[in-house]
């Protein structure tokens, strides 16, 4: 074998990811709040970036050039001391977001309140004030008698005493350490004695439906049975649920687009904030064209070409949105027509020859993107589903699952329909659908089986 060293040309293809195309396409796949906190972040860092200012029609007024008479005996009724505090006209009223907001307490402080207007010594107050604590957002009590006897310097029978008064506050069933306290707790006097027999030894029962049972061992008739197990069914197994609407972890949703109906014809508009317009700040542009200092022009170009390039990104963006929008409308027209029955089936493939596109960047354009349409408030991949085969061609999987939600909606609740039935029901109407599939989307719908959906 010879060894040796010599050159060798050769021609070979490579993709090669510039950071500016890296960039692009991450900020194609940014949904809006995470679009908006990386714009954040580079107007902060990029002197050359600015946020294109709204404009505003003005009307042309004649103006007199001549000082017009001031009261200022009126001017100075209007403001306070105006060295010290902005100008604000007394006459006109204070608007703010603050005003209009509500507060709701926690329920941590729901409870305290209510143990502050409880009649309890200062050493029980303590206890409670532990045991509240130590009481989850769901409402239930998560220490043990012991755990809380032991840091209250205190003994499990006054940590019971004090947690019976805890369970008298609202809401009804909050304190419980369990299911089952928590639903006797909810129990009115004057409920027959037979609501809390279930609770205590058939929920499990209850949960499977299994009256028939519950009826035979107690001896009771079905329809007995029957409303006591509606009655159970209607309270509360979460009773601190009522308080998390001011949970840090409430997320909002901002579309990245709206289909307005506007004179029988749909109009598309891309949201400003999901793609805000961006300029260049003219007086650094101006350092740049002076060029007296080099290194702070170099500085300033950087920045300049660094600006340009999310200028354009943003642009492609909004451009991208909206032609994928665009073709979605033109494909599932008949759904903005008529409803989530008239969905066909589409891929990303569809989309992305429609617009000449590869299917990559369509679904980093759909994914975690909104839009506002007539009918409701729809994330882009909403549009997409497969197909299902049908005598008049192909059904998409939305479409069939809004007619086994009609047809469940429509049963006779004696005598509901299983996932056979309405498998042959959907075939009649000419899409072939199997039983495993009904099941897939029956759970998929947060439908109960037959067996749970029976009532006597």
């Amino acid at each position: 074998m010879k060894l040796g060293y010599n050159l060798q040309l050769e021609q070979t293809q490579k993709l090669i990811m510039t950071p500016e195309l890296r960039q692009a396409i991450q900020l194609l796949q940014f949904n809006s709040l995470e679009l908006n906190e990386y714009l954040s972040k580079e107007l902060e860092e990029n002197p050359m970036l600015e946020l294109e200012s709204p404009v505003r029609e003005i009307e042309a007024i004649e103006i007199d050039k001549k000082e017009p008479d001031i009261d200022w005996k009126e001017y100075f009724e209007k403001y306070d001391d105006i060295s010290y505090k902005p100008q604000v006209d007394k006459n006109v009223k204070d608007f703010n977001l603050e005003a209009f907001t509500s507060y709701t307490p926690s329920l941590r402080e729901h409870l305290l309140f209510q143990l502050g207007l409880a009649k309890t010594k200062k050493s029980e107050y303590k206890i409670g004030e532990y045991i509240i604590q130590n009481i989850d957002n769901n409402g239930y009590l998560i220490a043990s008698m012991d755990e809380i006897a032991k840091m209250t310097d205190s003994t499990p029978e006054k940590g019971s005493k004090v947690l019976e008064i805890i369970q008298g506050f609202e809401p009804t069933g909050v304190g419980a350490r369990n299911l089952k306290e928590c639903l006797c707790l909810q129990i009115r006097g004057d409920d027959p004695p037979i609501i809390k027999e279930l609770i205590e030894n058939y929920l499990e029962d209850i949960a499977y439906n299994r009256l028939h049972k519950i009826a035979k061992e107690n001896d009771l008739e079905i329809n007995i049975v029957q409303d006591a197990c509606d009655y159970i069914r209607s309270l509360e197994p979460k009773p601190g649920r009522a308080f998390m609407g001011n949970s840090d972890d409430t997320k909002y949703i901002i579309p990245d687009a709206t289909i307005l109906l506007i004179d029988g014809e749909y109009v598309i508009q891309v949201n400003d904030y999901t793609g805000p317009r961006l300029n260049i700040n003219n007086f650094y542009k101006n350092l740049i064209k002076d060029g007296s200092d080099i290194k702070t022009s170099e500085f300033l170009q950087e920045k300049f070409n660094s600006a340009m390039w999310i200028i354009r990104s943003i642009e492609q963006r909004r451009q991208t949105i909206y032609k994928v929008v665009e073709s979605i409308l033109k494909f599932q027209i008949e759904f903005f027509r008529k409803g989530e029955k008239a969905l066909v089936p589409l891929t990303l493939k569809e989309i992305a020859e429609d617009i000449d596109m590869h299917e990559s960047t369509i679904s980093r354009a759909t994914n975690g993107k909104y839009v506002q349409t007539p009918r409701g408030l729809f994330e882009l991949k909403y549009f997409f589903s497969a197909g299902l085969s049908s005598f008049g061609g192909e059904v998409s999987s939305t479409c069939v699952k809004a007619t086994i939600k009609e047809l469940i909606d429509k049963e006779d609740s004696k005598k509901p329909l299983s996932d056979q039935q309405i498998s042959k029901m959907i075939e009649q109407k000419g899409t072939k659908v199997s039983r495993r599939t009904i099941a897939k989307y029956r759970d998929e719908l947060n439908i109960p089986a037959s067996t749970l959906r029976r009532r006597y």
